[in-house]
This record gives structure tokens, sequence and C-alpha cells, in this order.
């Protein structure tokens, strides 16, 4: 059993049905908590700070994709 780190709720988790780095979900507040550790079993919330730098992450990369698209057309006019 694991309590929710945000309101304290208690999670029926079981430590044989349960992996690390799983995404679970209070039923209470809806807050998420990723297991770090399953004997026993200890959960971390997942900040909305942590989701916000994996989507700046995420755009940046896409950004990336398509600077490369735009040099790659350049270069191919200049021929």
């Amino acid at each position: 059993m694991v309590r929710c780190p945000k309101c304290a709720t208690e999670i029926d988790v079981d430590e044989d049905e349960v992996e690390e780095g799983e995404i679970l979900a209070c039923l209470e507040c809806e807050t998420e908590m990723e297991v770090v550790q399953i004997h026993p079993v200890k959960v971390n919330a997942i900040t909305d700070d942590e989701d916000e730098e994996e989507e700046e992450e995420e755009s940046e990369d896409g950004d990336d994709l398509e600077d490369d698209d735009e040099e790659e057309e350049d270069e191919e006019e200049e021929v």
C-alpha cells in the first residue's frame, strides 16, 4: 500500500504486479506518479514542470528537423 504524495490517499499497489518506471494515477486527485522502487513500492509525483520540459525538448527536436529540411532545399537550389 502506498499513499499519493499530493493528497495522501491510500493506493492499493501489489509489489508483484508493478514495475519500476510504471506510471500510476491517484483516483482522488488524479496526480500522476512514477514507481521508483518496487520492494517496498515507492512513488514520486510527476510534476507539471517535468511534463513541460519534456514537451519543450520534443518541440526543439522538431525544430531541428525543419531547419535541416530548409538547408537541404537551399543546397538543391544552389546546384
